[in-house]
């Protein structure tokens, strides 16, 4: 594994990431999940994958989340995404994307499209989260806990055994950035990983991000015995054999231009 290294992108800000440069015109673009960090068994394979087939990689800890600077219970939606996109701006100049999201690393894999729209050849999505702090948290609180987290501002939210301190800041930022009222013209690769046991994210969600995207290439697989992370060794296995399909494509495409 290669070391980690740390990238400035304000005065106050460090974000810890993982890099393999290359030549090549096209990089893989992992994203965490929620309270996730770098140090998990999907950023090593990709890393490793990418490694020995010579594809340059990309991977970063947003504010709050590993041993990036910050504190977790300060972050949103919208200021990940933009610790993610200041990033990917620093290192990947010119260079074309394969946008990698795992849960709530979807849901900023999606925000990102509207930045860096002509940048992004493909959108893998391992069980993508978008509006999981809404349709997935609020909206299964009491009314105790809601009641708590609009007078308080924090909530302390256990689940798999984690705890995760919850601000109402989070949860309304999180409105702001709503990706189904949307419809994406965009002409891209779309592939989704869904585990069919995933107890955490419900498939229904993967479904209508396939259904707001109305121009891409899109694929849909139920992983048969997939929990929500997907990350047993045949599942990871599957996951780069579809980013190796989606390089190889990229690499025809551009030779034949």
């Amino acid at each position: 594994m290669a070391k980690f290294k740390f990238i400035k992108i304000s005065n106050k800000k460090k974000i810890r990431y993982l890099y393999n440069s290359s030549s090549g015109d096209i990089y893989v673009v992992f994203l965490h999940g929620f309270k996730s960090d770098l140090e998990g068994d999907k950023p090593k394979a990709l890393y490793k994958f990418c490694k020995t087939n010579r594809i340059g990689f990309l991977a970063m800890e947003y504010s709050g989340h590993g041993k990036s600077y910050g504190r977790f219970e300060d972050g949103t939606i919208s200021s990940w995404t933009d610790d993610a996109k200041k990033v990917i701006k620093k290192k990947l100049q010119g260079k074309k994307l394969i946008l990698v999201g795992s849960s709530m690393g979807g849901w900023l894999a999606l925000n990102l499209l509207k930045y860096m729209n002509k940048k992004i050849f493909a959108l893998v999505g391992i069980a993508p989260a978008p509006e999981f702090l809404d349709r997935l948290m609020w909206k299964k609180f009491s009314k105790k806990i809601k009641k708590q987290l609009i007078n308080e501002k924090f909530y302390i939210f256990s689940h798999g055994g984690f705890e995760y301190n919850i601000s109402y800041n989070l949860i309304k930022d999180g409105r702001k950035n709503k990706i189904f009222n949307k419809k994406y013209n965009n002409k891209i690769f779309l592939t989704i990983l869904h585990g069919k046991k995933d107890d955490v994210v419900p498939i229904s969600i993967s479904k209508k991000i396939m259904k707001a995207f109305k121009n891409a290439k899109k694929k849909l697989i139920i992983v048969k015995n997939g929990d929500h992370s997907l990350s047993k060794k045949k599942n990871l296995k599957r996951l780069t054999k579809e980013i190796e399909k989606i390089y190889s494509i990229f690499r025809t495409s551009t030779s034949i231009n």
